[in-house]
């Protein structure tokens, strides 16, 4: 019996559906880097967040092309903040992505669950989040990550502030603990939420896979390797 056309044939394995999200804010002066501005400049802070955001998005790009050739699609969305919805609507058809959408309000837990629960809703296999704060990140980090997820359900990359920079999930889990807390909220923003994730996480049963830990660019001191 033939496949009906465009049809899946009796027994064959769905295509796993992979979804990378860039979490990042929109480089207008007075909208991003409000620490980084504090010592350098609200002009030179955006554009700080400029170059960080299309560096991120090169690695992503370059990472969906690796993942396409080994037959793996990669889908990259870029989820923004300080922009409204006309403004995502008109980017949305410039930049490199597969698609772009907004954050949202709250706090990071908050919008990475908002994310989360698009992906699910869209039949999202596996995710992976990851900030644009990172100067040294390419596209081996997040075919690592992807590759992490095939044998297990969760996998962090450690921040040196004591955050994460990346944290990949396989969506047939549901932990929302992981960015509310186990016990207590997770305390976004300050030097234990890398602590009280991996506690949550010990809490659903799941051990992460660890990728290296990387450095967020944040404050002035962080531009001194770059200057």
């Amino acid at each position: 019996m033939r496949p009906r056309p465009g049809g899946r044939r009796r027994g064959a394995v769905p295509a796993t559906r992979q979804r990378l999200v860039l979490l990042g804010r929109w480089p207008a002066p007075g909208r991003c880097k409000r620490r980084l501005a504090a010592g350098i400049g609200a002009r030179r802070a955006a554009a700080v967040q400029g170059q960080l955001l299309w560096h991120g998005l090169a690695a992503a790009r370059q990472a969906a092309h690796d993942g396409q050739a080994e037959g793996r699609a990669i889908e990259v969305v870029l989820a923004l903040s300080g922009v409204g919805p006309r403004a995502i609507s008109r980017l949305g058809r410039k930049l490199p992505v597969d698609r772009l959408v907004g954050q949202g309000e709250g706090s990071l837990g908050v919008r990475l669950q908002r994310q989360v629960a698009r992906a699910r809703r869209e039949g999202i296999h596996q995710l992976v989040l990851v900030g644009t704060d990172l100067p040294h990140l390419c596209r081996a980090d997040l075919l690592e990550a992807f590759a992490a997820l095939r044998r297990s359900a969760l996998v962090l990359g450690p921040a040196s502030d004591g955050g994460y920079w990346l944290i990949g999930l396989s969506l047939q889990i549901k932990a929302p603990q992981l960015f509310a807390g186990a016990h207590s909220p997770i305390p976004w923003g300050g030097a234990r939420v890398w602590r009280r994730t991996v506690e949550a996480a010990a809490a659903a049963g799941l051990t992460p896979v660890l990728l290296a830990e990387r450095h967020d660019l944040d404050r002035d001191d962080d531009l001194v390797p770059w200057r």
